[in-house]
C-alpha cells in the first residue's frame, strides 16, 4: 500500500491496551497533541479475556472486551486522534522520530511504545498448517465452534487454566497437557478448576506431557500425539480442537535495532531521576507487557501506561531541545 500521508504530532502511542490507553487518557489531560495507534486488534490481548474479577471496582466480574471498550469510551471523550494504522518499521536516530504504518508516515517528538505481546505458539511444523483449522489461541472466540465435542488445551498459567475452565462449560471432553509437574497459575484459579472438574467431569490432567505432533487430514485435526516425560511413553488423543495457551513474546522486534531490548523486552532506562518508563533513547517510552518481564497484569499496564505519559509530557516540556 502506498504511504502518502504524513502525519507530525508532539506524541505518538503505539498500541490500544490498558497501558495504551491509560497512557492516552493522560497525554490528552496534559493538552499533549497525541496520535494513538491502535494496531490491527484494538484493546490488545485482554478482549480474549471472559472474565476478570481483579479490576478494582468491578467486584460483579467484567470481560476483557467490555472493559476494553470502556477505556476505548473514555479516551474518546479527549482530542485525541485515534487511527487504526499498524507499524512497520521506525527510524528513532533523529528526534522528531519517524514511524513507517501500513496507512501512514508519522513524524513525532516522543514516542510510548506500549505494543503489548503476541502468543506463543508450540513450534511444530504441523502447526500453521491447522490453524484456524483446529487450532485456536482463543477460547473466547472460537469455543462455540466446539460444542459437545473433545478438545485439548495446553499450558499451566492463567490462561491456560482461565481457558479450561470456560470451555468445560461447552465441550465434551478436555484434555489439560502441561508440561510440568504442577500449574503455575494463581492458587484461586487452580483450586476453581478442581472445582470445575469435580462438577463437570469432563476434564483430564496430562502432568509432565508435551505436544510432538499434530495430525489430522489437512483441512481439520482429527488428534494429537503426545509425549509422558513421567513414564516415557508415546500416546495419541482424538480430539477436533487444540487451544494453546503457553504465554505471550513482546512486540518488540521493530524497535530492536534502535532500542536495548532484553530477552524480548523493550529495556526501561532508570537512570533519569524523575523519568522512570524511558528507554536507552530519551523521548522513546515504554509501557505494559512488551516492557513488564515481572507483574503482566492489566492493572500494572495500565499503571505503566499513566507513567509513560506523565514522563513523556515531562521530556517534551523540560528536556527536548
Amino acid at each position: 500500500m502506498n504511504q502518502i500521508h504524513q502525519k507530525h504530532t508532539q506524541l505518538i502511542i503505539i498500541g490500544s491496551g490498558p497501558a495504551g490507553y491509560t497512557a492516552a487518557i493522560y497525554a490528552a489531560r496534559s493538552n499533549i497533541n497525541t496520535i494513538l495507534l491502535t494496531g490491527l486488534q484494538p484493546g490488545g490481548q485482554l478482549v480474549k479475556t471472559n472474565e476478570i474479577e481483579n479490576w478494582p471496582g468491578d467486584y460483579n466480574n467484567i470481560s476483557g472486551s467490555t472493559l476494553m471498550d470502556r477505556m476505548l469510551h473514555h479516551v474518546k471523550q479527549f482530542s485525541i486522534d485515534i487511527i487504526q494504522d499498524t507499524i512497520e518499521s521506525v527510524n528513532f536516530k533523529n528526534n522528531p522520530f519517524e514511524l513507517n504504518g501500513q496507512e501512514n508516515y508519522y513524524y513525532s517528538d516522543a514516542v510510548i511504545i506500549a505494543t503489548g505481546s503476541y502468543t506463543k505458539l508450540l513450534n511444530i511444523s504441523s502447526e500453521n498448517l491447522y490453524m484456524g483449522k483446529g487450532i485456536s489461541t482463543c477460547a473466547i472466540c472460537d469455543g462455540f465452534f466446539y460444542k459437545n465435542q473433545f478438545i485439548a488445551v495446553v499450558g499451566g498459567g492463567n490462561s491456560a487454566i482461565e481457558e479450561t475452565i470456560y470451555l468445560s462449560n461447552i465441550v465434551k471432553k478436555i484434555y489439560l497437557i502441561h508440561r510440568r509437574n504442577q500449574f503455575r497459575a494463581d492458587k484461586i484459579l487452580i483450586n476453581r478448576l478442581y472445582q470445575t472438574i469435580e462438577k463437570n467431569k469432563n476434564i483430564i490432567i496430562h502432568f509432565d506431557s508435551t505436544i510432538e505432533d499434530i495430525i489430522g487430514d489437512k483441512l481439520k485435526i482429527q488428534k494429537i500425539k503426545i509425549y509422558s516425560k513421567k513414564n516415557d511413553k508415546i500416546s495419541y488423543l482424538d480430539i477436533s480442537g487444540l487451544f494453546i495457551a503457553i504465554g505471550h513474546t513482546p512486540n518488540s522486534k521493530i524497535f530492536s535495532k534502535y532500542i536495548d531490548i532484553q530477552d524480548n523486552y523493550v529495556k526501561i532506562s532508570c537512570n533519569h531521576q524523575t523519568i522512570k518508563t524511558q528507554t536507552n533513547i530519551p523521548g522513546i517510552f515504554a509501557a505494559g507487557d512488551v516492557s513488564d518481564q515481572i507483574y503482566k497484569q492489566a492493572i500494572t499496564a495500565a499503571a505503566s501506561g499513566c507513567m509513560a505519559a506523565i514522563d513523556a509530557e515531562k521530556y517534551l516540556n523540560n528536556y527536548l531541545k
